[in-house]
């Protein structure tokens, strides 16, 4: 007789499914697009501005802008009292 050892690998259907935030995405998408309206709009002609001057550089602070604005509103989890401590 061969001694069958058990699998401790979880299954498919054991897994703790996370949810991926599309919050946060959704912001630096948006923040990238007000990020290149201000160049367009706003943006610096004669190119002494550091951010203002390039569209890259403006979407990208834009986008970084966004994500962190759309990152504040995320659902977090409710802690108990005795886990404060």
């Amino acid at each position: 007789m061969t001694d069958e050892k058990t699998n401790d690998i979880p299954q498919a259907s054991e897994k703790k499914k996370t949810k991926f935030n599309f919050l946060p995405v959704i912001g630096a998408v948006a923040g990238a697009l007000g990020g290149y309206i201000y160049y367009i709009e706003v943006g610096c002609t004669s190119g002494s501005c550091a951010i203002t001057s390039n569209p890259y550089l403006s979407m990208l602070w834009g986008a970084a802008i966004g994500y962190l604005v759309f990152d504040m509103f995320k659902k977090r989890k409710k802690r108990r009292k005795s886990e404060i401590r």
